[in-house]
């Protein structure tokens, strides 16, 4: 089961539209391409949308389930690099089907999140020209099962742990450098980067949020999402959808001003009604 939305048809010919938003038969450019997109699964959903100030979505995401297992990948496109978008699709839908197929086979989170991860970064290390013309992306993977959530991470898109009751958790740490120079990344220029991995047991229900820097610029420490939500009438998880909610994310980066694409995706872990899971440590 999956949640990754299918290409999009040509406008001028019905034919198939590539990740860079041309048609693969005509060549034809696309109006509006991925300008705004939604993808739901039963617990999930993901909102990404290309703001006020880019000319292309080079933001991608994808969900997918298996089993009791939730899965989710969100990828950013490096500006700076040519065919950003196309990394990105291409690291999330890679990312996405492997972690789906090495939990359906049984394999520790740990373990393929992190194979996961770097056949991504192979698979767009492939669409390079040369080490010079080396598409580029961020990546962060997010999965949640009845034993806890884990999450795996090169550059800075995020992770955050929101629950319905408690304290939020920051579940990732930015790969970035002075001024926020990138110090990890997805592409041919980026050598072989090994994610980050980071396991968490709630003991309540909540959400776990996989996002893009065009939402977190505008955030404040770990409870900066939940805070969002809160204002914007979210308080409450179960008055409201996560799709409704992955919008209200994205909206109020837009209103701040949306200099940058950006993606916000939902896992919902554990029942809304605050039965609780089963208590363990972090």
């Amino acid at each position: 089961m999956t949640g990754t939305p299918e290409p999009p048809v040509c406008a001028v010919c019905g034919g198939t539209v590539a990740p860079d938003g041309h048609c693969w038969d005509c060549g034809g450019a696309q109006p509006a391409y991925r300008s705004h997109i939604e993808t739901t699964l039963a617990r999930a959903a993901g909102v990404s949308d290309r703001g006020k100030r880019r000319g292309v979505n080079a933001d991608a995401m994808a969900l997918t389930a298996t089993g009791a297992w939730t899965i989710g990948v969100v990828c950013d496109g490096v500006s700076m690099s040519p065919r950003a978008e196309r990394a990105a699709r291409v690291a999330a839908d890679v990312g996405a089907a492997r972690v789906e197929a090495g939990l359906r086979q049984g394999t520790l989170p740990e373990t393929v999140l992190v194979d996961a991860a770097a056949r991504a970064g192979r698979a767009v290390g492939a669409l390079a020209a040369s080490v010079d013309e080396a598409p580029a992306c961020t990546y962060v993977a997010g999965i949640a099962g009845p034993e806890g959530i884990w999450c795996a991470w090169i550059g800075d898109s995020r992770a955050y742990w929101l629950p319905d009751d408690g304290t939020c958790v920051a579940m990732t740490e930015d790969d970035s450098g002075r001024h926020g120079a990138l110090t990890a990344w997805l592409g041919a220029d980026a050598g072989e980067p090994v994610a980050r991995v980071r396991s968490y047991r709630p003991l309540g229900p909540g959400r776990l949020l996989l996002c893009t820097d065009g939402l977190t610029r505008h955030l404040s420490g770990a409870d900066g999402p939940r805070a969002v939500l809160a204002r914007r009438g979210h308080s409450t998880p179960r008055d409201h959808s996560l799709l409704e909610d992955a919008r209200a994310l994205t909206g109020y980066a837009m209103d701040a001003g949306g200099q940058d694409n950006i993606t916000a995706l939902l896992i919902q872990v554990g029942d809304t009604d605050h039965r609780e899971l089963p208590a363990f440590a972090p």
